[in-house]
């Protein structure tokens, strides 16, 4: 058998196991992975170099499927091409425990590299996946990275507007590694895409300065994919979109171009009439013939003299090694914490100015240190200075301008973490965490290592109103699993969340104010924030117990001290992280708060969650309003006079 042959008769199988998966679990999309199963016969033989022996390669090429609710094409070739997955695991697909979830989940199956279903973010965190490899390797040379990033995405990859965002960005910056397929198979769930679409994605892309290759009716075509992905891979001085005229369920004979093909469509009759276009053996499911595998576990080992070569190359790297391995691991140098900051009680920082001064502090000791705010880099404290601001003139630049792209932001932070090299902080008003909120959730379900700087955490925002006063956000961002959310009390407090940030795994929520709060005495002390919660004002005999997190602690030490005029002793607890107290032992939740006495909890915002800790609450539940800061804060009764005498009325 010749080797067009051999490539379409592979292509074939692809196709089968298209439907063969989705169709076992009763559940799944089959269409599109078979219209796209030329495009990714071409890229996991012909174009991307990896090694699937080493799935975690450092220098291999990046492939994002962005369309993730094609996922059975991805699983499919990660089994032929020898990552790791079986027969069976694709037999098991979308069931319990099965290592072919039904989108791509990293961590969770070799070869995924990003976790993607909800549409756009795919295509967002190759962006940051480009950006990231381009820092190293304008860093540390093109010996120790070299690569390219590759995604598929779709029409609601593109309709989504965070595509819009990162695509804008991504022109911007100039990243020429970066190259996206667009299916354009002009259909959608609800029918064709002109029920809801009318863009000229070509002309858009060119817009942001993207280069475009324009394929046309080439899905079946493996040498023009191949000569396509080829051009576009030679523009080094911007991104490529490729734009692909696909076909969804294509070589059926009843579905083809059909919008049911975009989900579970294909019934029996179906798939017997589809296998017989296909020439694979009639009633035989999961058929993968010995050439086609053979064929496919060779492309599969190809890139393995290119990862040898890699290796004796970094064996033989005269660079700075530690920075390299702690950039890459997504780590500190050693002892990188002894260069954060310390404040002296009394005086008077706002948490967001003390994060900065962390981030000044960590930036030679944390060398994969990078980002920026979404236009508001010195309001959120994520300047970075003198180290270059990234740009296609400067591609080693740490200091990122997002520009006002929340939620580009956030997604390109989960591609630069996961691709590695990078540590990503962003900044945005806490209330813009909403914007973030799809690629927040994505950030903990994927375990990567982002550090999210919002500020303005309160009602004390003051003028700006309650359009930008967070009330609800911190209680909602405390919901989600696996994320890290700390609102420290003071400066000395803010030090130590951001060495748990960089220490730690998985993201991490800094909640930070605009205005100044007083740093205290007792918070200093080393892990007491890692407690989640600690006894920052002990009291003999106390009758009650005052909680406090972020600014309100302060009010809290003041309430006591109100207290203790009237012959009233109070304790004062300082409960940054509620997560990371949830899992401390119950002796020790208990020594800090004894519930056995009255409990009174103060936060600026809603009370919702607080009876987990207080018996009555001192918080905000309702909308805020438009005056200065304090005024608010008075006014909405977060003060030591409403706290104690809430203390009082418990009593």
């Amino acid at each position: 058998m010749n080797a067009p042959e051999l490539d379409q008769r592979a292509v074939n199988v692809v196709k089968g196991l298209a439907i063969d998966g989705p169709h076992r679990a009763n559940s799944g999309h089959q269409g599109t992975a078979m219209a796209l199963a030329p495009l990714a016969h071409v890229l996991f033989t012909r174009v991307m170099n990896y090694d699937a022996s080493t799935p975690d390669w450092p220098d291999r090429d990046r492939f994002v499927l962005s369309a993730g609710h094609a996922s059975i094409l991805q699983y499919a070739m990660l089994h032929l091409t020898g990552f790791g997955l079986t027969l069976d695991d694709l037999k098991d697909f979308r069931q319990w425990g099965s290592a072919t979830p039904g989108h791509p989940e990293v961590g969770h199956t070799a070869g995924v590299e990003v976790t993607t279903g909800p549409l756009g973010q795919g295509f967002a965190n190759a962006v940051g996946m480009a950006a990231a490899e381009r820092n190293l390797r304008a860093r540390f040379g093109d010996d120790v990275c070299d690569h390219h990033v590759f995604a598929i995405a779709g029409d609601g990859c593109l309709a989504e507007g965070l595509s819009h965002e990162a695509a804008s960005l991504a022109g911007h910056l100039g990243l020429g590694r970066l190259v996206v397929v667009y299916d354009d198979n002009k259909i959608t769930i609800d029918g064709p895409t002109d029920l809801s679409l009318s863009d000229d994605a070509a002309a858009r892309f060119r817009s942001y300065g993207w280069h475009v290759v324009e394929l046309g009716e080439a899905a079946e075509d493996l040498d023009v994919l191949e000569g396509g992905l080829r051009e576009a891979m030679s523009v080094d001085d911007r991104p490529s979109l490729v734009v692909l005229r696909s076909h969804i369920a294509y070589p059926s004979p009843g579905l083809t171009d059909h919008h049911e093909a975009h989900g579970l469509a294909f019934d029996d009759a179906e798939i017997a009439a589809t296998r017989k276009a296909l020439g694979l053996p009639a009633g035989e499911s999961f058929s993968v013939p010995e050439d086609v595998l053979t064929h496919y576990r060779e492309a599969g080992s190809r890139g393995a003299p290119g990862r040898e070569s890699w290796e004796k190359r970094m064996a033989a790297w005269t660079g700075d090694r530690a920075c390299l391995d702690a950039a890459l691991n997504g780590q500190g140098l050693d002892g990188w914490a002894d260069a954060l900051p310390t404040w002296e009680t009394g005086d008077k920082v706002a948490t967001r100015k003390a994060s900065g001064a962390c981030i000044a502090a960590a930036l030679d000791t944390v060398p994969g240190l990078m980002g920026g705010g979404a236009d508001l880099t010195g309001n959120t404290g994520t300047v970075i200075k003198d180290h270059g601001v990234q740009s296609a003139a400067e591609p080693g630049g740490r200091q990122m301008y997002f520009g006002v792209r929340e939620h580009a932001m956030a997604s390109m932070m989960n591609g630069m973490a996961l691709h590695g090299g990078a540590v990503p902080v962003g900044g945005t008003f806490l209330v813009f965490a909403d914007y973030c909120r799809p690629a927040i959730r994505l950030a903990a379900l994927s375990n990567a290592k982002v550090i999210y700087s919002f500020t303005h955490d309160s009602v004390g925002v003051g003028e700006d109103g309650p359009t930008h006063q967070p009330v609800e956000q911190v209680m909602s961002l405390r919901t989600i699993p696996g994320l890290g959310v700390i609102r420290p009390a003071d400066a000395n407090e803010t030090a130590q969340a951001w060495q748990l940030a960089v220490d730690g795994e998985g993201p991490t929520a800094l909640i930070l104010t605009r205005q100044d709060v007083p740093v205290l005495g007792g918070t200093g002390a080393a892990g007491q924030v890692a407690k989640g919660g600690y006894l920052l004002v002990d009291a003999t005999d106390y009758a009650v117990t005052l909680v406090g997190t972020g600014s309100e602690v302060s009010v809290c030490v003041t309430a006591a001290q109100l207290l203790a005029a009237d012959g009233v002793a109070a304790r004062v607890v300082s409960l940054p992280s509620w997560d990371r107290f949830a899992a401390q032992s119950a002796d020790y939740q208990a020594s800090v708060i004894d519930r056995s006495k009255p409990t009174v909890g103060c936060e600026a915002g809603v009370t919702l969650g607080w009876e987990r800790y207080a018996d009555v609450t001192v918080g905000i539940d309702r909308f805020g309003a438009s005056a200065p800061g304090g005024t608010v804060m008075v006014e909405f009764g977060i003060t030591p006079e409403n706290v104690a005498a809430t203390a009082l009325s418990q009593l």
